[in-house]
């Protein structure tokens, strides 16, 4: 019958379970550029090196996390530099294009340690030896973004004093405005308030409260219609320290939950060393807006 006729085929093209090839697919790489020459994977997938010895299972995990993470920390660091480029030209839609990426990275790097926190404290206790000094607390792009971010700290420095290349990229940043400067600046060519020793302040230093500054923010939320690209720029800024310290909060606990009490690789306490990260602010009036607004005082 050809009804069954039909279905023994359709039964038939299932336990077969393959897809040809479509006659225009290239297959012939002898002289074209492939996937894997572009990405230059031999390079990529060699950099998984495991110390222990021998190997156990769970470094390679260790490994591909951290790498994993230089990667999108990379990718945040191209973003936030073109952002500060763009808001020093006035050029607001491409900066928040820039922040919105970054805003997705942020997410997947936060959710990056549930995976990390598979690793159990008898796993990682069987190949931590092999790490000897090193921590994360050495990495250069985290510190970078942090500088971008504005949490300058030139006593970072002398961390990197063994890698010139990465102490003049971070030297570089700390010299330059970071990207609530330069959002500050964007808002005084357009017509804000912002006092003048803002704009003119030290841009080497970590950023401390300016109640004048949060006087201007507020009365920028207090009338958003008004002010609609100044106020989103704020929401968005607001996002991105959010999203730090969501990074920071998942790091907390999984060290935790992975070392207890122990002291990090690179001498810091551990667990307190990170929590005492959860105080640092990058934009403190965003903030004090939020208390502001709607309040009777």
């Amino acid at each position: 019958m050809p009804a069954d006729q039909d279905r023994e085929q359709d039964l038939t093209g299932v336990r077969d379970n393959t897809r040809a090839l479509e006659a225009e697919v290239v297959t012939d790489f002898s002289d074209r550029m492939t996937y894997a020459g572009y990405l230059d994977l031999d390079t990529v997938l060699s950099a998984q090196r495991p110390l222990s010895s021998p190997e156990h299972h769970d470094e390679l995990l260790f490994i591909v996390q951290h790498q994993t993470t230089e990667l999108w920390l990379k990718l945040v660091l191209h973003e936030l530099e073109s952002a500060c480029a763009l808001l020093r030209t006035d050029d607001l839609g491409p900066a928040l294009k820039r922040i919105a990426r970054v805003k997705h990275v942020q997410r997947t790097l936060a959710e990056q340690w549930s995976v990390l926190a598979t690793l159990t404290p008898t796993e990682y206790a069987q190949f931590r030896d092999v790490l000897g000094n090193a921590s994360g607390f050495q990495s250069f792009q985290y510190r970078a973004v942090e500088f971008v971010l504005g949490n300058k700290n030139a006593a970072m420095l002398r961390v990197f004093d063994a890698e010139p290349v990465h102490r003049a990229q971070l030297e570089r940043l700390l010299v330059a405005p970071s990207l609530y400067d330069e959002f500050l600046r964007f808002l005084a060519r357009s017509g804000y308030p912002i006092p003048a020793d803002v704009l003119g302040r030290d841009v080497t230093k970590a950023w401390t409260y300016r109640d004048d500054l949060a006087d201007v923010l507020t009365a920028i939320y207090a009338d958003a219609d008004a002010n609609w690209s100044a106020y989103e720029t704020c929401e968005e800024l607001v996002d991105l320290e959010d999203n730090v310290q969501l990074w920071r909060f998942r790091h907390l606990r999984t060290v935790s939950r992975i070392i207890g009490s122990k002291r990090g690789t690179g001498g810091s306490s551990g667990v307190p060393f990170l929590r005492r990260a959860l105080d640092l602010t990058f934009f403190p009036e965003l903030f004090e807006v939020r208390t502001r607004i709607g309040s009777s005082g």
